[in-house]
């Protein structure tokens, strides 16, 4: 086995660093890694070896991640803000440039402003017409993926 030495200013240091990513984020990736360097600077005071530091620090880390991270995220998601397009998914729009999905045209009318729209891919070569009134089925980028309303 590699017999080598970390210091406890290297745990701080790297725990520092990781906090300061995870500050940076808010990606919730680095923290659980924090945890991890803690845990090795744990080890390093208690007399362990740099391999079993570096050993501690990889299955705190891991078991942090696997058995945590679902939890933080179910909590810190929970507030979640929706955006203004996520507001549009469901709102009706009228159709100004018929919609076809296999000549890669189509435009809606929606709150006021125009959109590219499309079909969902299951539509086919389904086509809706101008004049149509649709719902908006979901945002992809800066288009609408409409249905038509009687659909």
């Amino acid at each position: 086995m590699l017999n080598f030495q970390l210091l406890p200013m290297h745990w701080l240091i790297f725990f520092v660093v990781l906090i300061g990513i995870e500050l940076a984020t808010m990606g919730l990736t680095t923290v659980w890694f924090a945890g991890g360097a803690l845990a090795g600077l744990i080890v390093n005071f208690a007399g362990g070896t740099g391999m079993l530091q570096v050993i501690v620090f990889l299955i705190v880390s891991f078991a942090l991640l696997i058995f945590t991270r679902p939890i933080a995220t179910k909590y810190i998601n929970r507030d979640r803000v929706k955006t203004n397009a996520d507001e549009l998914v469901g709102e009706q729009a009228v159709v100004t440039e018929e919609i076809d999905n296999l000549k890669d045209s189509g435009r809606v009318i929606l709150n006021g402003m125009d959109w590219k729209a499309r079909l969902p891919k299951e539509a086919g070569t389904q086509t809706i017409p101008v004049g149509t009134t649709v719902t908006v089925a979901a945002i992809e980028g800066v288009k609408v993926i409409v249905k038509e309303n009687n659909k």
